[in-house]
């Protein structure tokens, strides 16, 4: 279409409907060739030299011989005549002297055409004066008119310009590159240091574009280099290294301009919709264990790794060209030295020789904490000698030493395995390891890429291990610092997840390769068991506190079993914590630390009262009530109101809740005025349990549940627990634990008052009074379909039938499944929420209206109820 460009320009003669159908067919011409795979570079180039061929004509039609003395510049991406179908078209209109208002009449008009012939512009009208004295202060201006290219008008003045925003009148190279590196890591700290985040932001994520342009722009400052290219000129960039940038810069210019075409307008985030969309454009295909779209985001989250890595080596060859005066090495030892504060190697031949240097690198990193990182040319060395890293190589015991070494670090451990894993030696180290690089889950509970996600968890467990993180979690730190060998927990942390995507479990999966590969290393027999049984069991006490009941006796007993002693308990317990943490930052809150150390205690006391003497149930009741008792009587709560009180609950009840939570909840009912049958409606703003505790006492109305999760629900809050429990004459004590949307208890006063209002508002209104929740689902969640899955149990000892729930959630489903019970006269216990990324994994302790679990017709009707409902609306 360019070819006909002339000819088509003449024939719309000023018509801006003209002109915007001329785009838009061009638009529509650039669509047919991406999808006709056309290299994308030539497209990219292609709609910047069509949107300067439409500038050119209307700067000489609308400005006339106005526009001779003026120069329209393109600027930022344009600039760099690289356009996307929706990319911003960003110009500088230069003038000699300030405008009069006839002339910036003119240059308005220009601007409103362009918006009328659908053309997004961004403009700014600036002398040569003005153009210095906004970018001086602002490095970002000072980016922008860096990239500025002459499209027309007068060229002397354009020329004029670039002299006066030379490096010796402004921002020097020094300044420069010292503000492009401040600014780059802000931009990646904005994104948690990590490419690898569910929905990426492809231009200014770690490793995305902007990364790319970040060296170009360096080297454009400091060398006048204006393409890639020159760099490989310069030395700075191999051929090798120039091809593998340029492809990497190719593939993310490919999946921008798809983003572009699929979403209708401009959006560089890599959304869960528009990966499926791309990944079937570019032909990806489900396989046996990996989805098309995580076939196409794990190419996605490697191109950004190789371009991360390659943004490191140059920007340290910058370093040393730009900030750094060449100083004599000073040698380490035979194999390593030190240049300008970086790491390198005393040979190019080093690794060749001795390819242990491979693994040495990283302890001596760790050793040196005041080295700055690795010269490039060791960088380059490293990658080039990585096939060295065979099976010998494994099976050597020095390497074996190595590795341990630096798992055992005082310091040092998770940046040096991030940064084994960055030059690709932990994935030729642990080849199970590499091929879980970027690795995506296609889900909203992971938040990062397997391996991304894997050296979180080591992260946080060396932050537990460090004393000057204690006050972040101190209990955890505490039992951290006491594990006999720390090392064990990392192994089990580094082959935790190692098996995904192979198919089958990927946890027994693991646990084989953990103890082979910790017998290789040389660990006891002892500790290589202990890592695969850390392995086998990773997901067990989180699965366990979070679904079952952590306050019937049993339960603890046969998880103290499974155990076998605390130590085992000990490793499981930080491993577990570490895991959830680095699973989805949104996932760790309060209440699961909460859940996670209570129940880790309960087991502990289990385990040092012995297997052979399991708790009593009797006892541990009373425990609970003597506590309560003692508090309550200091806050001076008669005993005989106490006794009252408590007349109506049963053992279960002081099972289930603290002595802390029995003393609130007593308090409160002694209090009531028992003359009324007006529910009480109270809200512990911090609970024990880390939440907002609410209490609602009242009498026994079968929509309650249904009900009073609605109103919850509407409301914006997270329910994690629900406990029911009547306590006589038709009336019973329901307590919720709840949270915000971002994890936090309710601290804001007209919150809870909010809270209470539309509570005690609902639960006063008659029977028929509808109730409903009208949020919708956020919009990631509306982006997966979970198939609704129902289990049904019978707990024989505890006289409940125990339900399951697997379902896509959403608000208002708690309601839901509570209208399913009241409609099937089912009595609702207890209940544990879980919510796992798009899924909710609930379980509800019900029985029948006579207190008895259910038959197995009511149960079969309850399963087919609870499916239809739940399906319809989420079809709804």
């Amino acid at each position: 279409m360019l070819s006909r460009l002339p000819a088509l320009l003449a024939e719309a003669q000023g018509s801006p409907v003209a002109y915007r159908e001329l785009l838009h067919q061009a638009h529509d011409d650039l669509q047919v060739r991406f999808f006709a795979e056309e290299p994308v570079e030539g497209l990219v180039h292609a709609r910047a030299a069509l949107i300067d061929a439409v500038l050119r004509e209307l700067w000489q039609t609308q400005l006339g011989g106005a526009g001779n003395a003026w120069a329209l510049i393109a600027v930022g991406g344009y600039g760099r005549a690289e356009l996307h179908p929706a990319s911003d078209v960003d110009l500088l209109v230069l003038v000699p002297a300030r405008v009069e208002p006839a002339g910036r009449s003119r240059i308005e008009k220009l601007v409103a055409f362009l918006w009328d012939i659908g053309l997004e512009v961004g403009h700014s009208v600036r002398t040569i004066a003005e153009c210095v004295q906004e970018s001086a202060p602002d490095v970002g201006v000072m980016t922008t008119l860096l990239e500025a290219r002459f499209l027309a008008g007068d060229p002397q003045l354009f020329e004029a310009m670039r002299s006066a925003l030379a490096p010796e009148h402004v921002w020097p190279v020094r300044e420069f590159f010292e503000a492009k590196l401040r600014e780059q890591s802000e931009r990646h700290a904005k994104a948690n240091d990590t490419a690898y985040n569910l929905e990426p932001n492809v231009k200014t994520g770690p490793g995305g574009l902007r990364d790319i342009q970040t060296i170009a722009w360096v080297a454009k400052r400091h060398f006048g280099a204006s393409t890639l290219d020159e760099l490989a000129t310069q030395d700075f960039l191999t051929p090798a290294e120039l091809r593998r940038l340029k492809q990497a810069q190719a593939f993310l210019w490919k999946v921008r301009f798809g983003l572009h075409i699929i979403a209708g307008r401009h959006e560089d985030r890599l959304l869960f919709d528009h990966q499926i969309k791309l990944a079937r454009t570019f032909g990806y295909e489900d396989a046996s264990y990996t989805l098309a779209v995580e076939q196409f985001m794990q190419r996605y989250y490697r191109t950004v790794m190789d371009v991360s890595l390659l943004n490191e080596l140059l920007l340290q060859l910058f370093r040393e060209a730009i900030l750094t005066q060449n100083e004599p090495p000073r040698p380490l030892n035979a194999r390593f030295q030190v240049r300008n504060g970086s790491l390198e190697t005393t040979s190019e031949d080093v690794f060749v020789r001795t390819p242990s240097a491979l693994l040495e690198m990283f302890a001596i990193l760790q050793q040196n904490p005041q080295i700055n990182g690795v010269r490039a040319s060791t960088m380059r060395s490293v990658a080039r000698n990585l096939w060295l890293i065979d099976e010998e190589f494994r099976q050597n015991p020095r390497h074996h030493r190595l590795f341990l070494e630096v798992l055992r670090a005082s310091a040092g451990v998770t940046h040096e395995l991030r940064r084994m894993n960055n030059y690709g030696v932990l994935g030729r180290y642990i080849p199970a390891f590499g091929r879980i690089v970027g690795r995506m889950q296609y889900d909203l509970f992971h938040a990062y890429t397997v391996d991304a996600h894997t050296l979180f968890v080591v992260s946080n467990l060396r932050r537990l291990a460090l004393p000057r993180y204690n006050h972040e979690l101190p209990e955890l730190s505490r039992i951290m610092q006491q594990l006999p060998k720390p090392e064990v927990v990392y192994l089990a942390a580094l082959f935790h997840d190692i098996a995904k995507g192979r198919g089958g479990d990927h946890s027994d999966l693991g646990a084989v390769d953990a103890a082979a590969f910790c017998l290789e290393q040389g660990l006891s027999r002892y500790d290589a068991r202990l890592v695969a049984w850390l392995v086998a069991n990773h997901l067990s006490l989180s699965i366990t506190a979070q679904k079952q009941d952590i306050g019937d006796p049993e339960v603890i007993t046969a998880f103290a079993r499974h155990v076998g002693d605390e130590t085992h308990l000990d490793y499981l317990y930080v491993l577990t914590c570490a895991d959830v943490r680095g699973t989805n930052p949104r996932l760790w809150n309060s209440w699961k630390a909460s859940l996670f150390h209570e129940f880790y205690e309960r087991v502990k006391r289990a385990l040092r009262r012995g297997l052979e003497s399991p708790i009593d149930q009797d006892e541990l009741v009373r425990e609970t009530q003597e506590a309560a008792r003692q508090v309550l009587l200091q806050s001076g709560v008669s005993a005989e109101d106490i006794e009252r009180t408590w007349t109506g609950f049963s053992a279960p009840y002081f099972l289930r809740h603290t002595a802390v939570e029995v003393a609130w909840h007593t308090r409160l009912l002694a209090e009531r005025d028992v003359r009324t049958d007006e529910p009480l409606v109270a809200l512990e703003p911090r609970s024990i349990r880390g939440t907002t505790g609410v209490l609602i006492f009242g009498r026994l109305r079968g929509h309650g549940f249904a009900r009073i999760t609605a109103v919850l629900d509407q409301l914006g809050l997270t329910i994690v627990d629900a406990r029911i429990t009547p306590t006589g004459e038709g009336f019973s004590l329901n307590i919720y634990h709840v949270l915000e949307d971002d994890g936090a208890p309710i601290t804001d006063d007209d919150r809870q008052r909010e809270i209470e209002r539309a509570l005690s508002r609902s639960l006063q209104s008659p029977d028929d009074a509808p109730y409903a929740v009208s949020r919708r689902a956020p919009r990631q969640a509306r982006m997966f379909h979970t198939p609704t899955r129902i289990g049904l149990s019978v707990d024989e000892r505890n006289q409940r039938t125990v339900l399951e729930l697997i379902a896509g959630d959403r608000p208002g489903l708690l309601s839901d499944v509570g209208k399913v019970l009241l409609q099937e006269r089912i009595a609702l216990h207890a209940a544990k929420i879980m919510t796992v990324g798009e899924r909710a994994e609930d379980v509800f302790f019900v029985t029948d209206a006579e207190n008895r679990p259910l038959e197995e017709a009511a149960a079969g009707r309850l399963r087919d109820r609870l499916t239809e409902a739940l399906d319809r609306r989420r079809t709804a």
